[in-house]
């Protein structure tokens, strides 16, 4: 059996004061009896992980807290089964999931990094390296097989021009996408026939009757103020003279040829957003190696570690 000499003795007790620091920082006695620090987070790279992840902590604090700001403000939060009652999509949705995924991110590898906890930095890795493949499967899938995801993007939309009026944030994403893109409906105007303020039967006594959303409406450059009346019995016209007053394109073409015209910009971001997953996997993963080969160095015992000499 191997002779250990004794070495000093640092204290691991809840109650022990040092036990508030990162592992990292407490401090070693050399051979020589002098101090120095234990230095695990900072040799491998702890600081700018922890530096960035807090980043990404704040932001996905924030994104939560305004997505359930939004949801108090419709009173959601007071009645919860208003989130399945809606037919289409709520914005609020992409906040609340966003900034929940990006704040129990930031808060593992942050802590794992700070603390030096291999158990939060290998969750944060595995964590991130799924969604990083998820993105990866999602735009290999998209690519092979673009008529069902071009079928189930129509199909989306529709659904959401159908709850159009049922939600103030819908209503004001569709308007934004329409006037973004100088689209209307998924596949053109006659999509807001699913809606039931916009539909021309008979029956339907509203005065949008066979009409579009403004946000459809071909904008004058020369009006001060927006005429929200614009799209009204529009339909009833012929297609070639809707095309004076409204955009006759679908949403789903439009969305498409502004990918094509803008592929190298899309392309760019979500190959940085890739490479910024990988360098997080790469950083927690170096830091839990560099905490196994440095605790591969200390005895553990009741009430603390004995460093081997």
């Amino acid at each position: 059996m191997l002779k250990k000499k004794k070495g000093p003795w640092i204290p691991f007790t809840a109650l022990s004061p040092l036990s508030l620091f990162p592992p990292g920082f407490l401090k070693t006695l050399s051979s020589s009896g002098e101090g120095a620090l234990l230095g695990v987070g900072k040799d491998a790279g702890a600081p700018a992980l922890s530096s960035l992840l807090l980043l990404l902590q704040v932001l996905g604090a924030l994104f939560l807290a305004i997505g359930l700001w939004a949801w108090g403000e419709k009173g959601v939060l007071s009645n919860i089964s208003a989130l399945t009652d809606l037919g289409g999509l709520d914005p609020v949705w992409l906040f609340v999931v966003v900034g929940g995924i990006m704040s129990v991110l930031g808060f593992a590898g942050c802590i794992g990094a700070l603390r030096e906890n291999t158990f939060l930095l290998k969750f944060f890795s595995v964590f991130l390296g799924f969604i990083f493949f998820l993105e990866l499967a999602t735009g290999i899938l998209a690519f092979v097989f673009k008529d069902w995801i071009r079928d189930q993007l129509n199909l989306f939309i529709n659904n959401n021009v159908k709850a159009y009026r049922d939600d103030i944030d819908l209503q004001n994403l569709i308007d934004f996408a329409q006037e973004y893109w100088s689209c209307c409906g998924a596949r053109g105007p006659n999509d807001w026939n699913l809606n039931i303020y916009f539909n021309c039967t008979d029956v339907n006594p509203s005065r949008e009757r066979c009409g579009v959303p403004f946000s459809c409406c071909v904008r004058d450059p020369v009006e001060d103020v927006l005429n929200t009346q614009c799209g009204y019995d529009v339909r009833l016209k012929l297609e070639l003279e809707q095309q004076g007053f409204i955009h006759t394109k679908g949403c789903v073409g439009q969305f498409e040829k502004w990918l094509q015209d803008n592929l190298i910009i899309v392309a760019g971001i979500f190959v940085g957003i890739a490479l910024l997953q990988i360098f997080g996997i790469c950083l927690a993963q170096n830091l839990v190696s560099d905490i196994k080969a440095v605790k591969a160095n200390w005895i553990k015992h009741d009430d603390g570690y004995r460093l081997l000499k």
